[in-house]
């Protein structure tokens, strides 16, 4: 079965709304991205972005099934909300693919820590 290293980072992570999408995912652990990388705040939900100068992003890695990876898809509006590209992790041998937001920066604040905390934490 070919099954693809996904890295999550707002609502797909545990403990939070989306996570179930990811029933019958290996969790793989904690992890975080290169610098280079920032979340946006869109408000129910995070974007991350390639940002030059920035910092890492925290998350975590799961490897998903073909299936479950064309449900998220689909669940995070691929490709008008966000695309699906091959990421490198720190600390990670390899590639893994993330969600990156394509809609206009401008109105969303930085979360500087890169972590996703969620809304009304």
């Amino acid at each position: 079965m070919n099954r693809t290293r996904l890295f999550v980072y707002g609502t797909l992570k545990q403990g939070f709304g989306s996570h179930s999408l990811l029933d019958g995912a290996e969790y793989l652990g904690p992890c975080s991205t290169g610098p280079g990388h920032f979340l946006l705040d869109c408000g129910n939900y995070p974007g991350m972005v390639r940002l030059a100068g920035s910092k890492a992003v925290q998350g975590e890695l799961y490897l998903v099934d073909a299936a479950t990876l064309a449900r998220l898809d689909e669940h995070e509006g691929v490709p008008t909300l966000y695309t699906r590209e091959s990421i490198e992790l720190e600390g990670v041998e390899g590639e893994a693919e993330a969600y990156f937001y394509r809609r206009p920066m401008a109105g969303k604040a930085l979360i500087p820590e890169g972590i996703w905390t969620g809304v009304n934490p």
